[in-house]
């Protein structure tokens, strides 16, 4: 019988992924997607089928995870084996200037998520995948931080994530919801937004080699940060739901590198000195900086047999080569104008 999965925050970076897995694992796989004026579904183009194709897998569904009934609808009409909560309002610096929005979305959103799985779980069994963050740890009590290290939040997007946290946490306990908690670290790839640190400096970096950019603007370089793959965490989140029991689990390389450490691997590879292209914004510092988070993975590895396979230096050069062809592109445009 064919696994069915909703994913809410499937356009995103890990949305994408995660359907990528699925599909190769031959689920059937159902999306929410926000109404956007504009197509905003270019992470998932590669696997879209028309719905009325016989062979469609992938499916997808306009809704918002702010809007609970919308969110039970979609959930009691897909039927889905496998809910994964990924969709939020993910970019730390902005929950300072939208710190309502975020908590509505990242927080209430995932209550919603939870009580349309609780609705469902009345009749069909449905097991359920929040998206947590390191970013929880935020002021950490300890090194490297595990399941059990207190949560310490340092930004509106952080404390919404706690509170979905424990509401997952509650859910599970209080109505026996498969329901369980993948405290990701910071997981990277070509589809990372530009907005996001990482992607900003391997874009910015490949743009300056071929002369469509002079200067990359940064905020604070010696925040530590645990990087790995996208492609290996996904994995990390499938394998949670296929466990015979619930549980929590922190998803990590076990390796600390600082942004001035991203910037050597990115700027070397591209045999360019980092320090003749970047500049300090203050715009860019947090009003609470997070100064390092190291994850202890040793549960998820132990448990669900879970490892990640791409180094940071590793991650940072499969992001510039591809990051490498956009440019490439954008200055034959420039070329041709």
């Amino acid at each position: 019988m064919t696994k069915r999965a909703l994913i809410t925050g499937i356009t995103g970076q890990d949305g994408s992924y995660l359907t990528e897995l699925l599909l190769e694992k031959g689920y059937e796989v159902h999306g929410v997607v926000r109404r956007s004026s504009s197509f905003n579904t270019a992470r998932l183009d590669h696997l879209y089928r028309d719905p009325h194709d016989p062979a469609a897998k992938l499916f997808l569904h306009y809704g918002d995870l702010t809007d609970g009934q919308n969110i039970t609808n979609l959930v009691l009409d897909v039927q889905p084996d496998e809910i994964y909560n990924l969709g939020a309002q993910s970019h730390v610096r902005v929950s300072f200037d939208a710190p309502a929005y975020t908590l509505q979305v990242v927080g209430v959103g995932a209550l919603n998520v939870l009580e349309a799985a609780r609705q469902l779980n009345k009749t069909k069994e449905t097991r359920v995948y929040q998206a947590s963050s390191s970013e929880m740890y935020g002021d950490v009590l300890q090194t490297p931080q595990s399941e059990t290290t207190p949560f310490r939040p340092q930004s509106p997007y952080a404390c919404a994530k706690v509170y979905a946290f424990h509401q997952t946490v509650n859910y599970r306990e209080a109505y026996n919801l498969f329901a369980v908690n993948g405290i990701l670290f910071n997981h990277e790839s070509p589809r990372r937004g530009e907005t996001f640190v990482t992607r900003k400096i391997t874009r910015a970096a490949t743009r300056i080699k071929l002369g469509l950019q002079q200067k990359l603007y940064l905020g604070n370089l010696d925040a530590k940060r645990d990087w790995g793959y996208a492609k290996d965490y996904v994995e990390g989140m499938w394998m949670m739901l296929q466990h015979p029991e619930p549980d929590d689990y922190v998803l990590a390389t076990g390796e600390t590198h600082t942004i001035r450490e991203f910037l050597d691997y990115t700027f070397q590879y591209l045999e360019m000195n980092w320090e003749d292209y970047v500049a300090i914004d203050p715009r860019y510092y947090r009003p609470t900086e997070v100064d390092l988070l190291l994850g202890d993975s040793t549960k998820a590895r132990k448990s669900l047999g879970w490892e990640p396979q791409v180094t940071c230096r590793d991650l940072a050069h499969i992001m510039v080569d591809h990051d490498m062809e956009l440019a490439k592109q954008e200055a034959v445009q420039i070329a041709n104008r």
